[in-house]
């Protein structure tokens, strides 16, 4: 799959306060990338750069190809939207008119398809009701609508749900699989609410103090996380030194849920149970989470540095 943007050896420092650490990325056309990290990780650095917001101190990014050292750098940006931080709406202005600005601000002078770019994002009956008084949803999703226009091939979005209730998480959800899908937008996005990113993301890439610790795709992902089973029995404590004995690998949640890691039958572990008196009161699924997955990724990394 061909790479919409490339990033390598990329470093930002500020004074002696190393932000990026040679960052080396390749974010694949048509893909939803999701940036994974802490607060204070790199993310919006990382984000502003790549928009031109600020410099790197070092390495280098291309756009389409382009390098950023390039002076067709600047048009090339053109075919990127983005919100990074909050998005840039006025507004005193209603939906309509804050799009039709940014048309203008385009060179753009046909207005035919804005009425389409409201109704991709949910917006097509607010009229002439401003900004100002829109819901939080109603502006990020106006927001990704002034980033749309142009058409561009890549959308940097910063933390869009950050803030959202329920509902507006789940409408946001969608406008962005459509934008993907129907308009084959490369989508380069960052949240804090991973379950919920893990419902987008066709790849990731986890930074951790300005580092990248690992880049994969969701499949890949799919593959590494770490299956298991939870047990609720009657008595956890009971149960633990027969699991050691037979050196099943597991963790201890409460007095009466454990989880268990190990590749080993249901029945095996019913037989286990009763051998310790040790009633088995359900067993479910419980596969290990993005959360989890990234939060042991980290935990892994500062046990070797």
């Amino acid at each position: 799959m061909e790479n919409v943007l490339k990033i390598e050896g990329l470093c930002k420092d500020y004074g002696k306060f190393h932000v990026l650490k040679n960052i080396d990325l390749e974010i694949p056309n048509g893909s939803i990338f999701g940036l994974v990290g802490r607060n204070g990780a790199g993310k919006t650095t990382l984000m502003r750069i790549i928009t031109g917001l600020a410099e790197p101190t070092s390495g280098s990014y291309s756009i389409g190809g382009v390098s950023c050292r390039d002076k067709r750098i600047v048009s090339y940006r053109r075919r990127m939207g983005s919100i990074i931080e909050s998005p840039a709406i006025y507004k005193n202005l209603s939906a309509y008119d804050n799009i039709k600005l940014q048309y203008i601000n385009l060179g753009m002078t046909s207005y035919e398809s804005i009425p389409e770019l409201l109704e991709l994002v949910d917006l097509h009956g607010t009229g002439k009701k401003k900004a100002g008084k829109f819901s939080l949803g109603m502006r990020q999703r106006l927001g990704i609508a002034v980033a749309l226009c142009g058409k561009p091939d890549i959308l940097i979005l910063d933390e869009p749900i950050n803030g959202l209730d329920p509902q507006g998480i789940i409408q946001m959800r969608e406008i962005l699989l459509n934008i993907n899908r129907e308009k084959h937008t490369t989508i380069l996005i960052s949240s804090h609410i991973l379950e919920e990113l893990s419902k987008l993301a066709t790849h990731y890439a986890f930074i951790e103090k300005g580092r990248i610790l690992q880049t994969l795709s969701a499949q890949e992902l799919t593959d590494k996380i770490r299956k298991s089973s939870r047990l609720k029995v009657s008595s956890a404590e009971l149960l633990c030194p027969v699991f050691d004995r037979e050196s099943i690998e597991y963790k201890v949640e409460d007095d009466e849920t454990v989880d268990i890691f190990s590749d080993i039958s249901v029945t095996r572990l019913v037989e286990l149970a009763n051998s310790a008196n040790v009633q088995v009161i359900s067993i479910t699924e419980n596969n290990e989470s993005l959360e989890g997955y990234f939060m042991n990724l980290v935990a892994k990394q500062e046990g070797i540095s």
